[in-house]
């Protein structure tokens, strides 16, 4: 190999070098944005049981909620 070729190939080298090293930090990027993506979905889904165990638990010491004697009459056409 003469010295044009050995200079061609460590350009070509580098140059895959950089590629590889700007997709690493992409991808380092998209994970990032995944896992805070993730952190606010899991605290939005813990929001919301919560919000559920609230809710059953009014139902539940409400007796007027589930009581069907607690209902005005049908109306009568």
């Amino acid at each position: 190999m003469n010295v044009d070729a050995i200079e061609q190939r460590m350009i070509d080298l580098e140059m895959r070098l950089a590629f590889q090293e700007q997709a690493l930090q992409d991808l380092s990027d998209a994970l990032a944005a995944a896992r805070d993506e993730e952190s606010r979905n899991a605290l939005l889904l813990h929001r919301a049981l919560e919000e559920l165990r609230h809710l059953r638990s009014a139902m539940a010491a409400s007796p007027v909620a589930g009581d069907a004697a607690s209902e005005p009459p049908p109306p009568h056409y």
